[in-house]
């Protein structure tokens, strides 16, 4: 009887050992299901820089517009300057008495390089809104601005020192952009810094949280 009485216990100690290692088993394989908040989602964040940029970039679009206004030039003068990568000289023509000779309408060449500058500013609103959400998200307005003047200062740099300058002129004959004549440095500069300050102050909307339904929230 009481050898009986031994063997049943060393099986319920087994069974208990084998519900301890099954539910230590589960225990992990759920936590690994879960969304880790210490961890940053890089795609979360390059998916709404998407979408933030094509914000910002018509802030910066609509900042020239003011600008350009005020200094008696045409309201598009960035964007016909920015033109003449594809199209060379005659893009400074857009809008003109002189015309640019171009079966397509000058309204609709300005309107699709109007497009393609809000396109950009979405590709670069990637960047943005991946380094702002991983490296400033947390701080202060004053620190997120200073790291969105950092990037925007260095993509502008790079964009046009680093490749416009000498592109440009290989593809097209002239430097129409860098140049300074036709839209000075700080104008440039200053288009790139309202890019990138509109991306900061808008990035605490794009930060990632977990969505919980409202049962688990209260329980």
């Amino acid at each position: 009887m009481t050898s009986e009485f031994d063997e049943q216990k060393l099986e319920l100690a087994t069974l208990k050992q084998k519900v301890a290692t099954l539910e230590s088993e589960m225990s992990r394989a759920t936590e690994a299901d879960q969304w880790n908040l210490d961890n940053f989602y890089g795609t979360w964040y390059g998916t709404v820089g998407f979408v933030f940029g094509g914000i910002a970039a018509m802030a910066s679009l609509l900042f020239n517009i003011v600008g350009a206004t005020l200094a008696g030039k045409h309201p598009l003068e960035i964007i016909r300057v920015y033109l003449t990568f594809p199209l060379g000289e005659k893009a400074l023509a857009l809008s003109t008495a002189e015309g640019t000779g171009f079966v397509i309408d000058d309204g609709m060449i300005l309107s699709l390089g109007c497009c393609l500058y809000i396109g950009t500013g979405m590709v670069l609103g990637v960047l943005f809104h991946w380094v702002i959400g991983r490296f400033a998200l947390e701080t202060s307005v004053a620190t997120r601005l200073l790291w969105a003047s950092a990037l925007a200062t260095a993509v502008w740099i790079i964009n046009f020192y680093g490749i416009l300058a000498w592109l440009q002129p290989a593809l097209f004959g002239g430097r129409w952009i860098t140049s300074g004549e036709h839209m000075p440095w700080w104008v440039a500069l200053a288009t790139h810094l309202v890019f990138g300050w509109t991306m900061a102050l808008m990035a605490p909307l794009g930060a990632f949280q977990l969505y919980r339904r409202p049962t688990e929230a209260t329980s």
